[in-house]
């Protein structure tokens, strides 16, 4: 990890200075129509302004919570400004119900949520979170976040709020293996790699698992939950297949379908997926290509760090994923009923500053802004620097240009350019306030054609495309 420079007092005194004179500008300039939702005299409630959040999965020390006691530091002489993180638990499934269920019923004073980036059609449509003042939305500040990073926050053509942490496919591997199997280096993963050469490394591995215990070609996220969402909308990516439009009306077929479900399936069979895949979501994912029951590997960008520490001394490597990958992430958004709605405005543009966002990517999630993968990316705060796991430390360097290997420095390097570019061209899932039926209904069709005997995709396309025709109906 390059650690970052302390700064001096005035510099500190200074960030607090320009963060008041920001939260003063916020406070002026908030005060329009209706839908701006909170007048200045509401900041008068008592603090503090509270953060609701699912767990972090990073194993950082909790950056998000680091963040919070840096701006809670600089606010140090307002009672009003002081922030709470609630971190809420269960899965991503459970943290939507729990937070639809507060915010609609009441029962819990939450300023600012922290969404997954599928859920803002949702809770905008239903009225729950506000949408970003004009004056902010369209600022230069936001020509900053990565395009279709910020494209997330939109709905209807409005931004409902910041980018916080995002999230894109990668493709882990074993180079080791692959040399050992005369895989060269120009022949494993780079930029370009295609499923086909994943398929054809595969074959040339000879592997045909049977048993988990058994070395696969790859493993990935295939359980009946969001990961397999995530792994059947790539697959339909790859073959064409855009489930609907810019307005979030179904745009396919059951004949594109079928294409889709197609690429899906070749990906598992010619692939010669890990055989417990269809019972893993990314922990156990993870743990498999961990312990060497798959040479590759679909995985989020925190699994780079988590690996270092799971492997021990095997070697491991990332690139971008073959084909199309999945944009995931959250961003932040005040609450319709908050009542500290400037500060939580505040707050959310310090969570979401280019230091913020490098303390973010330090700790292993991937930064929203285009800035912090750069070379004049500014450092993480100092304080917050302190206080999170060291990364980067492992002595281990890259073996070529388009490979990361390890943790080391040099190998860091390459694997943030890495991450960078992928975001860039990351593909969303449908935006639609019905995500939720939408994704349950995607995912129990597609377990039950990964899971049959006899998978037929004609059929299953069939069926499937009548029952996403309901879903984006709202029936």
């Amino acid at each position: 990890m390059t650690h970052c420079a302390r700064h001096t007092g005035r510099r500190r005194a200074g960030s607090a200075v320009t963060l008041g004179c920001l939260l003063a500008l916020l406070s002026a300039a908030c005060t329009g129509g209706p839908e701006d939702t909170q007048q200045s005299g509401q900041e008068k409630a008592p603090g503090p302004i509270v953060v609701a959040s699912g767990l972090d999965v990073t194993g950082s020390g909790s950056v998000r919570q680091q963040l919070i006691e840096e701006w809670n530091r600089l606010h140090a002489g307002s009672k009003a400004l002081q922030a709470k993180l609630v971190e809420l638990p269960g899965g991503a499934d459970q943290q939507r119900s729990q937070l639809l269920g507060a915010l609609q019923s009441g029962s819990a004073r939450y300023d600012v949520v922290n969404l997954d980036i599928t859920w803002i059609p949702e809770f905008a449509e239903a009225g729950l979170i506000s949408p970003m003042p004009v004056a902010e939305t369209g600022a230069a500040d936001d020509a900053d976040f990565i395009r279709r990073v910020h494209d997330t926050t939109v709905w209807k053509n409005r931004s409902y709020a910041r980018p916080f942490n995002t999230d894109v496919g990668l493709l882990y591997y074993r180079p080791d293996l692959l040399t050992g199997a005369d895989i060269e280096v120009d022949r494993q993963p780079n930029a370009n790699w295609t499923w086909d050469q994943l398929y054809s490394s595969v074959n040339t591995l000879g592997l045909n698992p049977v048993r988990r215990d058994d070395l696969a070609g790859w493993t990935t996220q295939l359980k009946q939950y969001e990961g397999l969402t995530v792994n059947t909308v790539e697959a339909f990516a790859d073959a064409g297949v855009e489930l609907t439009d810019g307005e979030g009306k179904y745009s396919s077929s059951a004949g594109e379908l079928k294409e889709g479900l197609d690429e899906l399936l070749d990906r598992v069979d010619q692939g010669r997926v890990q055989p417990a895949a269809t019972t893993s979501d990314e922990t156990a994912s993870l743990a498999d290509f961990a312990e060497g029951r798959a040479v590759f590997l679909r995985h989020w960008p925190y699994a780079y760090g988590a690996l270092d520490s799971l492997m021990g001394s095997k070697p491991y490597a990332v690139n971008r994923l073959p084909g199309k990958a999945v944009l995931g992430g959250q961003n932040l958004a005040v609450t319709a009923g908050s009542a500290h709605a400037d500060g939580a405005r505040a707050l959310i543009t310090f969570l979401t500053s280019r230091e913020s966002e490098r303390c973010l990517l330090d700790a292993g999630f991937a930064a929203t802004r285009a800035s912090v993968y750069g070379s004049t990316a500014k450092p993480c705060w100092p304080r917050v620097a302190a206080a999170l796991r060291p990364a980067g430390d492992a002595p281990k360097t890259a073996k070529g240009e388009d490979a990361a290997e390890g943790q080391g420095p040099k190998a860091r390097a390459v694997y943030i350019r890495i991450l960078g570019a992928a975001l860039t061209e990351a593909v969303q899932r449908p935006r639609t306030p019905y995500y939720g039926a939408f994704t349950q209904v995607l995912q129990s069709h597609v377990y039950a054609l990964l899971t049959a005997k006899r998978p037929d995709t004609a059929e299953a396309a069939e069926k499937l495309d009548a029952a996403l025709r309901e879903v984006f109906a709202g029936r």
